[in-house]
């Protein structure tokens, strides 16, 4: 199979308590750098990478969350509702090729898939003006703290103990009585049904953008994939006898069918809803606009895929989108042009001949 050609690479400014801390550390890495402190150092995004990379194990050449994944490839088709709102040259274009990555959450470039509990999907669309649009969406419908202080905080509390080898429970129970946005999180990563496809799995933004109109018009709202497939649940027998690669074999065979869409839906916020606080969610009975339809037909492995080499930072935005106030998403760019760094790095230097796919079988 084909992807679309690879674009220039730019270097740009990314249940049990035991359950809960591992399902909230994907949530949260990948994410953040911020104000505070760590211990005595600064919580740069080289130290929560670093912190990230102690959790997981080095991986050299691959991305320090969401490591393991595919490239994709298809095409956006806007709609007039989305002309409407935004003047960006993706909603008017027609057909605008898409470049992606499908992946789970963890810094596990082996892990298996169907036990992930995050799933994501990122996108780079380039319009014929040659404006990119990059968008970096997870499986969860909120994030899991409300600032940067409180990330520093769940991230102490998944330190393992030296002496067990595991997170101190009692940590981690500080943190979820302490963030009601926590104890949430919690609620659904316990209860929230399993897809068993990346096919039929709901993406969303989280953060809220502003559109701008071309009368000038703004705009703000989250944004949120919807796909078309149904959803079908996979229960926990069916995620334990599931191989490593689930997720991408059962992709591989839906693509063989045809290609596999999503509706970009836009939620459009009331008076009075949070719109710098990604882990408040709005109420469901907002109004909603679709922006268009996202269609993948083609994937390949990342290791050799256009993929690899994309920092899919969601602050890279074409002209009629703007970011919003939002200081994680602002500290998403930081710390991905970093982990972009090192990986990009690592290969440069040959240090990564298992994500370059150089190192042969295992």
């Amino acid at each position: 199979m084909t992807t679309p050609p690879p674009p220039p690479r730019r270097r740009l400014p990314l249940a049990p308590l035991a359950a809960i801390a591992a399902v909230v550390a994907v949530a949260g890495t990948g994410f953040l750098y911020a104000a505070g402190r760590l211990g005595d150092a600064p919580p740069t995004a080289r130290t929560l990478i670093g912190a990230i990379e102690a959790a997981a194990g080095p991986h050299p050449g691959y991305r320090r969350a969401h490591s393991r994944g595919v490239c994709v490839g298809g095409w956006f088709q806007g709609t007039a509702d989305g002309a409407a709102l935004s003047s960006a040259r993706v909603f008017a274009q027609g057909r605008v090729p898409v470049l992606g990555r499908l992946s789970i959450g963890g810094g596990d470039p082996h892990g298996a898939e169907a036990g992930a509990r995050v799933r994501s999907l990122a996108l780079q669309l380039r319009s014929d003006d040659g404006a990119d649009w990059r968008l970096a969406m997870n499986s969860f419908p909120f994030f899991a703290v409300p600032s940067a202080e409180a990330f520093l905080e769940q991230t102490r509390a998944q330190i393992p103990d030296p002496a067990t080898g595991k997170p101190d429970p009692a940590r981690m129970a500080a943190v979820l009585a302490k963030y009601p946005s926590a104890r949430a999180f919690r609620d659904w990563a316990a209860s929230a049904p399993w897809p068993d496809s990346w096919a039929n799995t709901t993406y969303n933004g989280i953060h809220t953008f502003v559109f701008v109109a071309p009368d000038g018009h703004r705009q703000p709202l989250r944004w949120a994939l919807r796909p078309r497939a149904p959803l079908v649940a996979m229960d926990a027998a069916a995620r334990a006898a599931a191989t490593p690669d689930y997720l991408a074999a059962e992709f591989a065979r839906r693509l063989a069918a045809g290609p596999v869409a999503w509706d970009l839906v836009a939620t459009l916020p009331a008076p009075g809803d949070a719109l710098e606080d990604p882990s408040t969610p709005w109420p469901a009975q907002r109004p909603t606009r679709t922006l268009g339809t996202l269609w993948l037909d083609t994937m390949a492995p990342q290791a050799e895929g256009a993929c690899r080499d994309v920092n899919f930072d969601p602050t890279v935005l074409p002209p009629g989108i703007e970011p919003s106030d939002d200081p994680i998403l602002a500290a998403r760019s930081v710390v991905y042009a970093q982990s972009f760094n090192h990986r990009e790095r690592e290969i440069t230097r040959g240090q990564a001949p298992d994500a370059t796919d150089q190192a042969g079988p295992r």
